[in-house]
């Protein structure tokens, strides 16, 4: 029995190597850095502020209240996006950020 270890970087015997698995990692995400992005996320924040605050007070409709909220922010992000302010969009000024 041999006590030889396996490297992550190398192939099991009888493998072959595969380097790139079709990815190609040098293209810029740009991380959804957009004004729909940001509208979405932040309405969603606010969303999750307010049933958080609701679910330790106890309060069930206002606990509702705050999921709308965040519905209303995903919805509102959506809206945003498809009216071109979302990531490459044609209201956005492309400044390569």
């Amino acid at each position: 029995m041999s006590k030889a270890t396996v490297s992550g970087t190398q192939p099991a015997p009888g493998k072959t190597a595969k380097t790139h698995h079709g990815i190609d990692h040098s293209i810029d995400l740009g991380h959804g850095n957009s004004p729909a992005a940001w509208t979405c996320v932040i309405v969603m924040l606010v969303g999750a502020l307010i049933a958080s605050i609701a679910f330790v007070i106890a309060n069930s409709p206002v606990f509702w209240a705050g999921i709308g909220v965040m519905f209303v922010g995903l919805l509102a992000g959506y809206i945003m996006r498809k009216a071109g302010y979302g990531v490459g969009g044609s209201k956005i000024k492309n400044t390569g950020h």
